[in-house]
Protein backbone atom coordinates (compact mmCIF):
# COMPACT_ATOMS: atom_id res chain seq x y z
CA UNK A 1 0.00 0.00 0.00
CA UNK A 2 0.99 3.76 -0.86
CA UNK A 3 2.70 5.06 2.37
CA UNK A 4 1.64 9.40 2.83
CA UNK A 5 3.57 12.15 3.92
CA UNK A 6 2.47 14.21 6.13
CA UNK A 7 0.98 17.89 5.41
CA UNK A 8 -1.60 20.49 6.28
CA UNK A 9 -1.71 24.10 6.12
CA UNK A 10 1.69 25.78 5.84
CA UNK A 11 0.43 28.63 7.87
CA UNK A 12 -1.85 26.48 10.94
CA UNK A 13 -0.52 27.30 14.19
CA UNK A 14 0.64 23.71 14.82
CA UNK A 15 2.49 22.82 11.61
CA UNK A 16 6.01 24.14 10.95
CA UNK A 17 6.94 25.14 7.95
CA UNK A 18 8.62 21.96 7.06
CA UNK A 19 7.83 18.52 7.96
CA UNK A 20 9.69 15.05 6.26
CA UNK A 21 9.79 11.38 6.87
CA UNK A 22 6.37 10.95 8.76
CA UNK A 23 4.20 8.43 6.89
CA UNK A 24 0.93 8.55 7.31
CA UNK A 25 -1.66 11.65 7.44
CA UNK A 26 -4.02 12.63 10.06
CA UNK A 27 -7.52 14.07 9.83
CA UNK A 28 -7.96 18.13 11.49
CA UNK A 29 -9.56 16.96 13.86
CA UNK A 30 -6.94 14.53 15.69
CA UNK A 31 -5.06 18.17 16.16
CA UNK A 32 -3.57 17.18 19.19
CA UNK A 33 -2.09 13.84 18.28
CA UNK A 34 -0.40 15.64 15.43
CA UNK A 35 0.65 18.70 17.84
CA UNK A 36 2.52 15.96 19.72
CA UNK A 37 3.78 14.14 16.18
CA UNK A 38 5.48 17.57 15.33
CA UNK A 39 7.32 18.06 18.84
CA UNK A 40 8.29 14.50 18.79
CA UNK A 41 9.96 15.64 15.07
CA UNK A 42 11.40 18.77 16.24
CA UNK A 43 13.28 17.00 18.95
CA UNK A 44 14.61 14.32 16.83
CA UNK A 45 15.22 16.53 13.79
CA UNK A 46 18.23 15.38 11.62
CA UNK A 47 20.26 18.02 9.72
CA UNK A 48 18.86 17.84 5.50
CA UNK A 49 22.90 18.17 4.80
CA UNK A 50 23.94 15.10 6.58
CA UNK A 51 21.02 12.78 6.06
CA UNK A 52 22.24 13.24 1.99
CA UNK A 53 25.18 12.81 2.79
CA UNK A 54 24.80 9.01 4.25
CA UNK A 55 21.75 8.26 1.44
CA UNK A 56 24.58 8.99 -0.93
CA UNK A 57 27.55 7.40 0.85
CA UNK A 58 25.79 4.26 1.33
CA UNK A 59 24.55 3.64 -2.68
CA UNK A 60 28.22 4.39 -3.68
CA UNK A 61 30.02 2.24 -0.95
CA UNK A 62 28.09 -1.13 -2.26
CA UNK A 63 29.57 -0.25 -5.22
CA UNK A 64 32.82 0.90 -4.09
CA UNK A 65 32.93 -2.47 -1.67
CA UNK A 66 32.26 -4.67 -5.03
CA UNK A 67 34.92 -3.34 -7.37
CA UNK A 68 37.35 -3.39 -4.46
CA UNK A 69 36.61 -6.94 -4.19
CA UNK A 70 37.26 -7.29 -7.84
CA UNK A 71 40.58 -5.42 -7.46
CA UNK A 72 42.13 -7.52 -4.86
CA UNK A 73 41.67 -10.54 -6.07
CA UNK A 74 42.88 -8.74 -9.72
CA UNK A 75 46.24 -8.23 -6.71
CA UNK A 76 46.36 -11.66 -6.06
CA UNK A 77 44.74 -10.89 -2.95
CA UNK A 78 42.26 -13.61 -2.52
CA UNK A 79 40.37 -15.08 0.11
CA UNK A 80 39.48 -18.89 0.74
CA UNK A 81 35.38 -17.29 1.61
CA UNK A 82 33.51 -15.32 -0.03
CA UNK A 83 30.08 -14.76 1.09
CA UNK A 84 27.55 -12.55 -1.04
CA UNK A 85 24.24 -11.81 0.27
CA UNK A 86 21.63 -9.11 0.08
CA UNK A 87 18.73 -8.14 -1.85
CA UNK A 88 20.26 -7.19 -4.46
CA UNK A 89 21.38 -9.96 -7.05
CA UNK A 90 23.00 -7.84 -9.72
CA UNK A 91 26.80 -7.22 -7.60
CA UNK A 92 26.45 -11.03 -6.21
CA UNK A 93 26.25 -12.47 -9.81
CA UNK A 94 28.64 -10.03 -11.28
CA UNK A 95 31.37 -10.74 -8.02
CA UNK A 96 31.14 -14.38 -8.59
CA UNK A 97 31.09 -14.26 -12.18
CA UNK A 98 34.19 -12.26 -12.20
CA UNK A 99 35.56 -15.10 -9.44
CA UNK A 100 34.29 -17.93 -11.96
CA UNK A 101 35.95 -16.10 -15.06
CA UNK A 102 39.55 -14.74 -13.61
CA UNK A 103 41.12 -17.18 -10.75
CA UNK A 104 42.02 -20.15 -12.26
CA UNK A 105 43.72 -20.21 -15.96
CA UNK A 106 41.49 -21.61 -18.81
CA UNK A 107 44.10 -25.08 -18.15
CA UNK A 108 43.06 -25.38 -14.59
CA UNK A 109 39.44 -25.31 -14.73
CA UNK A 110 38.31 -28.14 -16.17
CA UNK A 111 39.65 -30.45 -12.74
CA UNK A 112 39.65 -27.88 -10.54
CA UNK A 113 36.08 -25.77 -10.71
CA UNK A 114 32.91 -26.79 -10.05
CA UNK A 115 29.70 -24.71 -9.88
CA UNK A 116 26.93 -25.99 -7.17
CA UNK A 117 23.22 -25.26 -6.86
CA UNK A 118 21.97 -25.14 -3.29
CA UNK A 119 18.35 -26.68 -4.63
CA UNK A 120 20.46 -29.58 -5.86
CA UNK A 121 22.87 -29.66 -2.86
CA UNK A 122 23.34 -30.38 1.08
CA UNK A 123 26.07 -28.09 3.25
CA UNK A 124 27.61 -31.37 4.14
CA UNK A 125 28.02 -31.68 -0.23
CA UNK A 126 29.47 -28.22 -0.32
CA UNK A 127 31.73 -28.99 2.81
CA UNK A 128 32.47 -32.26 1.23
CA UNK A 129 33.50 -30.67 -2.21
CA UNK A 130 35.47 -27.50 -0.52
CA UNK A 131 37.97 -29.69 1.54
CA UNK A 132 39.40 -31.53 -1.71
CA UNK A 133 42.94 -30.48 -2.78
CA UNK A 134 43.33 -29.19 -6.37
CA UNK A 135 44.78 -31.22 -8.78
CA UNK A 136 47.80 -30.01 -10.42
CA UNK A 137 47.03 -26.78 -9.47
CA UNK A 138 47.61 -24.17 -6.35
CA UNK A 139 43.87 -23.90 -5.89
CA UNK A 140 40.42 -24.96 -6.41
CA UNK A 141 36.99 -22.83 -7.44
CA UNK A 142 33.72 -24.02 -5.81
CA UNK A 143 30.85 -21.56 -6.06
CA UNK A 144 27.48 -22.39 -4.61
CA UNK A 145 24.43 -20.32 -6.40
CA UNK A 146 21.43 -19.59 -5.46
CA UNK A 147 22.46 -20.76 -2.09
CA UNK A 148 19.59 -19.13 -0.26
CA UNK A 149 17.72 -22.57 -1.00
CA UNK A 150 19.79 -23.87 1.78
CA UNK A 151 19.05 -20.77 4.43
CA UNK A 152 17.30 -23.49 6.76
CA UNK A 153 21.00 -25.36 7.39
CA UNK A 154 23.29 -22.73 6.30
CA UNK A 155 24.43 -22.35 9.80
CA UNK A 156 26.04 -25.80 9.45
CA UNK A 157 28.82 -23.54 7.29
CA UNK A 158 29.98 -22.31 10.79
CA UNK A 159 32.89 -25.37 11.00
CA UNK A 160 34.40 -24.65 7.88
CA UNK A 161 34.39 -21.12 7.90
CA UNK A 162 36.24 -21.30 11.03
CA UNK A 163 39.03 -23.49 9.57
CA UNK A 164 38.90 -23.26 5.76
CA UNK A 165 40.99 -24.87 2.97
CA UNK A 166 43.94 -22.67 2.25
CA UNK A 167 43.55 -24.30 -1.45
CA UNK A 168 40.15 -23.55 -2.06
CA UNK A 169 37.98 -20.07 -3.33
CA UNK A 170 34.03 -20.85 -2.11
CA UNK A 171 31.92 -18.75 -3.31
CA UNK A 172 28.27 -18.81 -1.58
CA UNK A 173 25.71 -16.80 -3.41
CA UNK A 174 23.28 -15.80 -0.85
CA UNK A 175 20.58 -13.81 -2.40
CA UNK A 176 17.58 -11.88 -1.28
CA UNK A 177 18.74 -12.88 1.98
CA UNK A 178 21.13 -11.92 4.11
CA UNK A 179 22.65 -13.48 7.70
CA UNK A 180 22.35 -11.54 11.05
CA UNK A 181 25.67 -9.99 12.06
CA UNK A 182 25.13 -11.53 15.34
CA UNK A 183 25.09 -14.88 14.18
CA UNK A 184 28.23 -17.41 14.77
CA UNK A 185 28.04 -18.15 10.78
CA UNK A 186 28.33 -14.85 9.91
CA UNK A 187 31.55 -13.76 12.17
CA UNK A 188 33.20 -17.19 11.17
CA UNK A 189 32.96 -15.92 7.42
CA UNK A 190 33.55 -12.15 7.78
CA UNK A 191 36.99 -13.81 10.32
CA UNK A 192 38.44 -15.55 7.72
CA UNK A 193 36.96 -14.72 4.14
CA UNK A 194 34.97 -11.55 2.62
CA UNK A 195 31.34 -11.12 3.72
CA UNK A 196 29.59 -8.63 1.24
CA UNK A 197 26.38 -7.30 1.48
CA UNK A 198 24.77 -6.22 -1.91
CA UNK A 199 21.81 -3.52 -1.05
CA UNK A 200 18.87 -3.48 -3.18
CA UNK A 201 19.06 0.41 -4.49
CA UNK A 202 15.87 2.99 -4.00
CA UNK A 203 14.18 4.26 -6.95
CA UNK A 204 15.09 7.72 -6.92
CA UNK A 205 19.14 6.02 -6.63
CA UNK A 206 19.24 4.34 -9.86
CA UNK A 207 19.02 6.65 -12.71
CA UNK A 208 22.70 7.73 -10.66
CA UNK A 209 23.98 4.45 -10.51
CA UNK A 210 23.05 4.42 -14.38
CA UNK A 211 24.70 7.52 -14.97
CA UNK A 212 27.92 6.24 -13.00
CA UNK A 213 28.28 2.67 -14.55
CA UNK A 214 28.04 4.22 -18.28
CA UNK A 215 30.56 6.88 -16.61
CA UNK A 216 32.91 4.12 -16.19
CA UNK A 217 32.47 2.44 -19.35
CA UNK A 218 33.34 5.98 -20.88
CA UNK A 219 29.51 6.90 -22.08
CA UNK A 220 27.31 9.51 -21.35
CA UNK A 221 23.34 9.74 -20.43
CA UNK A 222 20.62 12.53 -20.57
CA UNK A 223 18.91 13.07 -17.57
CA UNK A 224 15.71 12.24 -19.37
CA UNK A 225 16.99 9.09 -20.89
CA UNK A 226 18.18 7.72 -17.67
CA UNK A 227 14.80 8.36 -16.41
CA UNK A 228 12.91 6.99 -19.24
CA UNK A 229 15.26 3.27 -17.95
CA UNK A 230 14.05 3.45 -14.80
CA UNK A 231 10.73 3.82 -14.84
CA UNK A 232 10.23 1.57 -18.24
CA UNK A 233 12.86 -1.18 -16.20
CA UNK A 234 12.07 -0.28 -12.57
CA UNK A 235 15.10 -1.24 -10.01
CA UNK A 236 16.12 -3.94 -11.77
CA UNK A 237 20.06 -3.92 -11.84
CA UNK A 238 20.39 -6.75 -13.83
CA UNK A 239 17.87 -5.82 -16.27
CA UNK A 240 19.08 -2.29 -16.95
CA UNK A 241 22.81 -3.67 -17.03
CA UNK A 242 21.70 -6.20 -19.93
CA UNK A 243 19.77 -3.06 -21.66
CA UNK A 244 23.07 -0.70 -21.36
CA UNK A 245 25.10 -3.62 -23.00
CA UNK A 246 23.25 -4.22 -25.70
CA UNK A 247 23.59 0.10 -26.33
CA UNK A 248 27.25 -0.22 -25.98
CA UNK A 249 27.18 -2.76 -29.32
CA UNK A 250 25.79 0.06 -31.43
CA UNK A 251 27.50 3.25 -29.95
CA UNK A 252 30.81 4.19 -29.93
CA UNK A 253 32.77 5.24 -26.43
CA UNK A 254 31.99 8.76 -25.72
CA UNK A 255 28.80 8.66 -27.15
CA UNK A 256 25.68 9.98 -24.70
CA UNK A 257 22.40 8.33 -24.40
CA UNK A 258 19.51 10.44 -25.42
CA UNK A 259 15.28 9.40 -25.14
CA UNK A 260 15.95 9.11 -29.71
CA UNK A 261 18.57 6.38 -28.93
CA UNK A 262 16.57 4.85 -25.87
CA UNK A 263 13.06 4.72 -27.62
CA UNK A 264 14.79 3.49 -30.67
CA UNK A 265 17.24 0.52 -29.32
CA UNK A 266 14.99 -0.51 -25.96
CA UNK A 267 11.19 0.04 -27.20
CA UNK A 268 10.65 2.84 -24.68
CA UNK A 269 8.62 5.65 -26.10
CA UNK A 270 10.17 8.66 -25.74
CA UNK A 271 6.92 10.65 -25.96
CA UNK A 272 3.80 8.15 -24.40
CA UNK A 273 5.53 7.30 -21.01
CA UNK A 274 5.19 7.96 -17.14
CA UNK A 275 8.08 10.71 -17.45
CA UNK A 276 5.92 12.90 -19.96
CA UNK A 277 2.55 12.10 -18.35
CA UNK A 278 4.09 13.77 -14.81
CA UNK A 279 5.42 16.38 -16.53
CA UNK A 280 2.37 17.25 -18.47
CA UNK A 281 0.37 17.22 -15.60
CA UNK A 282 2.64 19.36 -13.69
CA UNK A 283 2.63 22.13 -16.48
CA UNK A 284 -1.08 21.39 -16.43
CA UNK A 285 -1.37 20.52 -20.00
CA UNK A 286 -4.47 18.96 -20.22
CA UNK A 287 -4.34 17.91 -24.09
CA UNK A 288 -0.84 16.39 -23.67
CA UNK A 289 -1.86 14.45 -20.25
CA UNK A 290 -4.99 13.53 -21.75
CA UNK A 291 -3.07 12.03 -24.99
CA UNK A 292 -0.52 10.25 -23.24
CA UNK A 293 -3.39 8.80 -21.22
CA UNK A 294 -5.90 7.19 -23.95
CA UNK A 295 -2.19 5.78 -25.16
CA UNK A 296 -1.76 4.00 -22.24
CA UNK A 297 -5.25 2.55 -22.23
CA UNK A 298 -4.65 1.28 -25.80
CA UNK A 299 -1.08 -0.54 -24.51
CA UNK A 300 -2.14 -1.50 -20.79
CA UNK A 301 0.93 -4.26 -21.07
CA UNK A 302 3.23 -1.75 -21.15
CA UNK A 303 1.55 1.15 -19.02
CA UNK A 304 0.55 -0.89 -15.63
CA UNK A 305 -1.80 1.25 -14.26
CA UNK A 306 -0.40 0.63 -10.55
CA UNK A 307 3.26 1.60 -11.97
CA UNK A 308 1.46 4.89 -13.25
CA UNK A 309 -0.16 5.52 -10.06
CA UNK A 310 2.68 5.05 -7.41
CA UNK A 311 4.97 7.44 -9.73
CA UNK A 312 2.06 10.14 -9.41
CA UNK A 313 2.15 9.48 -5.90
CA UNK A 314 5.59 9.84 -5.43
CA UNK A 315 5.53 12.86 -7.54
CA UNK A 316 3.22 14.66 -5.76
CA UNK A 317 4.37 13.73 -2.54
CA UNK A 318 7.76 15.41 -3.20
CA UNK A 319 5.82 18.48 -4.28
CA UNK A 320 4.38 18.84 -1.05
CA UNK A 321 7.76 18.51 0.25
CA UNK A 322 8.78 21.07 -2.10
CA UNK A 323 5.81 23.61 -1.02
CA UNK A 324 7.24 22.95 3.19
CA UNK A 325 10.78 24.21 2.45
CA UNK A 326 11.98 27.22 3.57
CA UNK A 327 14.64 27.21 1.33
CA UNK A 328 13.18 26.72 -2.23
CA UNK A 329 16.77 27.69 -4.04
CA UNK A 330 17.27 24.78 -6.98
CA UNK A 331 20.92 22.92 -5.48
CA UNK A 332 18.69 22.60 -1.69
CA UNK A 333 15.38 20.80 -3.97
CA UNK A 334 17.46 18.91 -5.45
CA UNK A 335 19.38 17.82 -2.10
CA UNK A 336 16.36 17.92 0.11
CA UNK A 337 14.26 15.84 -2.55
CA UNK A 338 17.09 13.94 -3.83
CA UNK A 339 16.32 14.32 -7.54
CA UNK A 340 18.35 15.52 -10.12
CA UNK A 341 18.92 19.07 -10.32
CA UNK A 342 17.69 19.34 -13.96
CA UNK A 343 14.28 18.39 -12.99
CA UNK A 344 13.92 21.01 -10.31
CA UNK A 345 12.53 23.11 -12.84
CA UNK A 346 9.33 20.71 -13.31
CA UNK A 347 8.70 20.86 -9.82
CA UNK A 348 8.89 24.85 -9.52
CA UNK A 349 6.20 24.81 -12.29
CA UNK A 350 3.92 22.14 -10.53
CA UNK A 351 4.07 24.03 -7.56
CA UNK A 352 2.46 27.52 -8.83
CA UNK A 353 -0.16 25.00 -10.57
CA UNK A 354 -0.85 23.11 -7.14
CA UNK A 355 -0.92 24.69 -3.75
CA UNK A 356 -0.09 22.77 -1.35
CA UNK A 357 -4.10 22.52 -0.26
CA UNK A 358 -4.69 20.74 -3.40
CA UNK A 359 -1.64 18.44 -3.38
CA UNK A 360 -3.22 17.35 -0.51
CA UNK A 361 -6.49 16.41 -2.00
CA UNK A 362 -4.71 14.87 -5.25
CA UNK A 363 -2.90 12.58 -2.49
CA UNK A 364 -6.14 11.28 -1.31
CA UNK A 365 -7.26 10.96 -4.39
CA UNK A 366 -4.00 8.32 -6.04
CA UNK A 367 -4.59 6.59 -2.43
CA UNK A 368 -8.46 5.73 -3.75
CA UNK A 369 -6.81 4.93 -7.47
CA UNK A 370 -4.00 2.87 -6.23
CA UNK A 371 -6.68 0.75 -4.29
CA UNK A 372 -9.39 0.29 -7.22
CA UNK A 373 -6.05 -0.40 -9.68
CA UNK A 374 -5.68 -2.99 -7.37
CA UNK A 375 -9.03 -4.41 -8.31
CA UNK A 376 -10.60 -2.79 -4.92
CA UNK A 377 -14.20 -1.25 -5.64
CA UNK A 378 -13.72 -0.56 -8.97
CA UNK A 379 -16.58 -2.54 -10.40
CA UNK A 380 -16.05 -3.25 -13.92
CA UNK A 381 -13.82 -0.11 -14.28
CA UNK A 382 -10.84 -0.92 -16.97
CA UNK A 383 -7.70 0.29 -16.17
CA UNK A 384 -8.06 2.79 -18.99
CA UNK A 385 -11.01 4.15 -17.71
CA UNK A 386 -9.57 4.16 -14.30
CA UNK A 387 -6.75 6.40 -15.53
CA UNK A 388 -9.00 9.10 -17.34
CA UNK A 389 -11.02 9.40 -14.03
CA UNK A 390 -8.12 9.89 -12.12
CA UNK A 391 -6.57 12.69 -14.61
CA UNK A 392 -10.03 14.40 -14.30
CA UNK A 393 -9.75 14.72 -10.95
CA UNK A 394 -6.25 15.60 -10.50
CA UNK A 395 -6.49 18.61 -13.30
CA UNK A 396 -10.07 19.39 -12.34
Amino acid sequence: MLSYPFFGSQHHKLFPNRIKNIDFIFPIFEAERIFWKIQEFHKHKTNDSCIEKQYNFTFVAIMEEAKQIVVDIQKGNIKPIYFLMGEEAYYIDKIAEYIEDNVLSEADKGFNQMVLYGRDVSVDDIVANAKRYPMMAERQVVIVKEAQDLSRTIDKLEAYFLNPQPSTVLVICYKYKKLAKNKKVYKAAAKNGIVYESKKLYENQVADWIRRVLAGKKYQITPKAAQMLVEFLGTNLSKIDNELEKLKLILPVGSEITPVIVEENIGISKDYNNFELRKAIGDRDVTKAFRIITYFAENPKDNPTVVTVSLLFNFFSQLLQYHGLRDQNPRNVASALRINPYFVKEYQAAARNYPMKRVSGIITTLREMDVKSKGVGASNLSNGDLLKELLVRIMN
